[in-house]
């Protein structure tokens, strides 16, 4: 039997970088196990997705002590569970995946590269980031790049030799799972109750966006294109799901704007079951990013056959087909109010997008298109 063994810096990760891919391995003969930071919700995610886990800080700040005794801890685990195959995701719980892994000679180590953390950093933050991702990718055996466009930036920015990395399909860690983001299998009475909830009413255009709050993902540039939109239409809402965070932390006067105008909706944490029906409230998704890994909600939203506005940056500049599933911008606000001016117009257009959208995610990024891709990983080592 093949034992596995992901190592993820948060609990919060699971469902959207394995989720149901641990069932299907624990299915298929494998048994799953995970290390991550403590969390409450830990033991309820290893009943719904059959893994077991064990738990150690793993902080995305260096913490020399603290990190050692995170390589020991699962050097350890390593060793008692007979684990032959070790996955890292995000640079810290990757270099901390691979050095336990490297050291007890475990012969398929895969990291993988959700994104580029430095591409936003500068000076000495930027090297260091660098140094953390090469020496990662060094302990590893294959390193999957989520992206087509993280799998170039890898190679310019010589982060490892071509050899050692990999796509997986068209990109994404863990596909998308195309049953549960469709509009048809949608409950709507439970919608009408949803949109009660959050005060949205049936002629309010919605525009969406799902995520970490933070600078990173253009939350500013977007509020300031909403304010803007928000003077010549009063039929239009701005629904932020997801929460705010202290890293990468929007300024106040944002965080202010957000709390305080009646029109902007802030939901705070939604769980993964729900989030469906809050891309179902939408009609028109927006990720004005300044850097992605790949950014799974926009083709969640594609799924949900909404129309798509991002920007041409790594990751996103993968996710959508130009013109077809969605359009890109810059990061003005001008620039993000004229994209969604248009489609606020155009009802038609909306649709189109949206069905060619669904097409794009379901021929390219099925969830088991993207599992059998890791199998051969696995099994071809």
């Amino acid at each position: 039997m093949n034992n596995i063994l992901h190592v993820v810096n948060i609990s919060f990760v699971i469902p959207f970088f394995l989720g149901k891919q641990l069932l299907y391995f624990a299915h298929n003969g494998y048994k799953e196990y995970i290390i991550c930071s403590p969390s409450e919700e830990l033991e309820d995610l290893s009943k719904v997705y059959e893994f077991e886990y064990r738990t150690i800080d793993i902080l995305r700040k260096i913490s020399i002590w603290n990190d050692l005794k995170a390589v020991f801890v699962t050097a350890r685990y390593i060793c008692h569970k007979h684990i032959n195959i070790v996955t890292g995701h995000t640079p810290k719980g990757a270099l901390i995946a691979m050095l336990a892994a490297y050291v007890m000679r475990v012969p398929i180590r895969i990291y993988f590269r959700h994104g580029l953390v430095y591409e936003t950093s500068s000076g000495l933050k930027r090297k260091l980031l660098i140094i953390i991702d090469r020496l990662a990718a060094m302990l590893a055996t294959k390193v999957v790049c989520v992206s087509p466009s993280v799998y170039q930036r890898s190679l310019e920015d010589r982060l490892n030799p071509v050899s050692k990395q990999t796509l997986l399909s068209k990109g994404t860690c863990n596909g998308i799972d195309v049953d549960r983001f469709c509009k048809q299998n949608i409950d709507e009475q439970y919608l009408v109750e949803l949109k009660t909830k959050r005060q949205i009413k049936s002629s309010d255009f919605v525009i969406g966006f799902t995520g970490r709050l933070v600078k990173d993902k253009g939350i500013i540039d977007l509020i300031y294109a909403f304010q803007q939109l928000q003077y010549k239409y009063s039929h239009i809402v701005l629904l932020l799901v997801g929460m705010l965070e202290e890293r990468d932390a929007l300024p106040e006067g944002i965080i202010k704007i957000i709390k305080n105008n009646p029109r902007i909706i802030n939901t705070g944490y939604v769980k993964n079951t729900e989030m469906g029906y809050y891309y179902a409230m939408m009609d028109l998704f927006v990720l004005p990013s300044y850097r992605e890994g790949f950014p799974t909600s926009v083709l969640e939203a594609s799924a949900m056959e909404l129309p798509v506005v991002t920007t041409k940056v790594t990751g996103c500049i993968d996710s959508i087909i130009e013109e077809k599933t969605g359009v890109y911008v810059g990061h003005e606000p001008d620039s993000l109010s004229m994209a969604i001016e248009r489609f606020y117009h155009d009802k038609r257009l909306c649709y189109e997008y949206g069905q060619s959208g669904r097409k794009f995610v379901v021929n390219n990024f099925e969830q088991h298109i993207i599992w059998r891709e890791i199998e051969k990983l696995y099994l071809n080592a």
